[in-house]
């Protein structure tokens, strides 16, 4: 008997019928002799319109009430989900993450894991129940409910894989596993089989939507085995792996365009004025992605980063601070852009990857206005308009849509 933790996505779950199916995956597993622990995401587009109401009310919503108010999508969900594994004669029991004990820092809307506690949802299997968990939520000390950002569904399901021990974490969505780009962007994208944590953490961080960050990096450092797979077809889908694949030389190409490039303008050139800048913007609890600074003229210079859209609003709520801080003449703010990064293992021992990058856009006249590298990962911003070209055009480029995928 193994013990599987299956998370549901919200369109995996986005209507009756679609929950209904979920139910019979689920059962099915069950039938197999397995324990099952089900995580399951809010209804479709429900946090999408629980969001639409708050900001209707406020722009700045307090924090501590958006996260009661998030977390009631989740809440529908898990007890529809257990109604209809009931309905097929089977026994479950659903939690909120206060119930089942998600323990999670203060930092509402981003809350972190602390800890699990699984003596509940051991009890619960050990009476031969399927346990379904709400995703996305938690609790502090102090009893108030948290939310995990969005995509935080991913993050419950594998940490509780994790505290379990379980012997395999499915993430199931709309789409057969991890591919070479996203087919809603690139149509010749190819499904993974197999693909390196690695590659999976950094296109995940770079804008691919099929698994959330956090949520690798927890299957990292715990060692889960991790699938993705179709909750709509039957498909192995796509086994996330330390084996490096043979011969790919770029596994990946992903596309983020839910960043914004925030410019600090004449800036003085003496040290320390990025420490402040940097210290003000850390402050506010807003994650930096990229970040370039021009050459100096006149012991001035300018220093351009991105960060997350929904982070701009506290950015500009601080924005005399800053320039206080640092001396700089003004501010500017650009939401229309993308970053397109290629990941790749095999980028560790190749060289002229980063030429040929540059030679397919410079060949498109698409203009690169910032560069970031990893030791696998290249990522420049370009015109939004231009991040679909850009992406196609390298996937080809890369032939990812022709390469055989071997393990070794």
């Amino acid at each position: 008997m193994a013990l599987i933790v299956q998370k549901y996505g919200g369109t995996s779950v986005g209507d009756i019928e679609k929950i209904k199916n979920v139910a019979r995956r689920v059962v099915n597993t069950k039938k197999a002799g397995n324990d099952v622990v089900v995580v399951v995401s809010a209804m479709g587009d429900t946090t999408d319109y629980l969001v639409e109401m708050a900001e209707k009310i406020s722009k700045t919503p307090p924090k501590r009430e958006y996260d009661l108010l998030l977390s009631t999508g989740e809440q529908i969900s898990i007890a529809l989900l257990s109604i209809a594994i009931h309905e097929l004669g089977y026994d479950a029991i659903a939690f909120t993450g206060f119930q089942v004990g998600i323990l999670t820092t203060k930092e509402h809307t981003e809350a972190k894991i602390l800890d699990i506690n699984t003596s509940k949802i051991f009890n619960e299997l050990k009476k031969g129940r399927i346990v379904i968990v709400a995703g996305f939520q938690g609790v502090t000390e102090d009893g108030d409910i948290t939310t995990l950002g969005r995509g935080g569904s991913d993050t419950t399901a594998v940490a509780l894989a994790a505290a379990l021990k379980a012997d395999l974490c499915e993430i199931y969505t709309d789409v057969k596993g991890v591919y070479t780009a996203d087919p809603r962007i690139v149509k010749t994208a190819k499904k993974l089989d197999v693909v390196n944590i690695d590659e999976v953490l950094e296109l995940a961080s770079a804008g691919a939507q099929v698994l959330h960050p956090r949520s690798v990096i927890f299957a990292k450092k715990y060692k889960v085995p991790l699938v993705v797979k179709s909750s709509f077809e039957d498909d192995p889908g796509t086994k996330i792996t330390e084996e490096y694949m043979e011969g790919l030389l770029v596994t990946g190409i992903a596309v983020k365009t839910d960043e914004a490039k925030v410019s600090v303008i004449d800036v003085p050139d003496v040290p320390g004025i990025a420490a402040k800048l940097f210290s003000l913007v850390a402050r506010e609890k807003i994650n930096v992605n990229m970040i370039v600074q021009g050459t100096s003229r006149n012991g001035l210079s300018e220093i351009s980063f991105t960060i997350p859209k929904k982070d701009l609003i506290t950015l500009k709520g601080i924005e005399d601070e800053i320039k206080k801080a640092v001396s700089c003449s003004k501010v500017t703010y650009d939401e229309d852009i993308a970053i397109v990064s290629i990941v790749g293992v095999g980028m560790r021992s190749h060289y002229g990857v980063a030429a040929t990058v540059f030679n397919v856009l410079a060949r498109l006249g698409i203009n690169i206005e910032m560069i970031s590298t990893s030791e696998i990962k290249i990522s420049v911003v370009v015109r939004k308009d231009k991040a679909t070209e850009a992406a196609n055009a390298l996937h080809e480029e890369f032939k990812l849509s022709e390469v055989e995928i071997k393990t070794e």
